[in-house]
């Protein structure tokens, strides 16, 4: 499933992906569980994945909080609050991570928004397959999981494991 996924990406320019984005992005920055969020985990993207950046600083200028993840070995993630694309640094596989303190604070998430390959209308998630973000999301209950993607990487089923974690909303 991943490897078709992959191929669909590959048959779009970054520059039609940034388009595809737009309306996904729209949706989330109007989404009332955002619009009423203090704490935001956000992803920095990848460029075959819906562009964040731009959504990232507007949530900062509104005056949310936000936090991005920073690999920091093979099985788990941090967080790091962001500030600006100044305090950014190419990390583990080549994805842009914030240098900042870490976060620790995981109560006060109100709202993760998370990439995946491929989500199914049950709130499945096909991850990239390292079990990062299962990893983590087990440790933040209360957030309110959003799971952003292109259309054509939304599928019927997701094969899922017992540790995979759903989302509670896809857009």
């Amino acid at each position: 499933m991943r490897q078709e996924i992959l191929r669909r990406k590959r048959q779009l320019t970054k520059e039609e992906l940034r388009q595809l984005s737009l309306p996904i992005i729209q949706c989330l920055l109007s989404h009332p569980k955002v619009q009423g969020a203090k704490t935001i985990l956000m992803y920095y993207s990848l460029p075959d994945e819906v562009y964040t950046h731009d959504a990232i600083d507007q949530l900062v200028k509104e005056g949310k909080e936000v936090l991005l993840p920073v690999v920091i070995d093979d099985h788990e993630l941090e967080i790091r609050q962001y500030r600006s694309p100044k305090d950014m640094r190419e990390g583990s596989f080549h994805i842009m991570e914030p240098i900042g303190d870490r976060f620790c604070d995981y109560p006060k998430i109100d709202v993760a928004v998370i990439p995946g390959m491929s989500f199914d209308p049950d709130g499945n998630r096909l991850g990239r397959g390292k079990g990062y973000y299962d990893r983590f999301l087990a440790q933040i209950p209360q957030a309110y999981k959003i799971g952003i993607c292109f259309d054509f990487q939304k599928c019927s089923e997701v094969p899922t494991d017992p540790y995979d974690f759903k989302v509670d909303e896809v857009l």
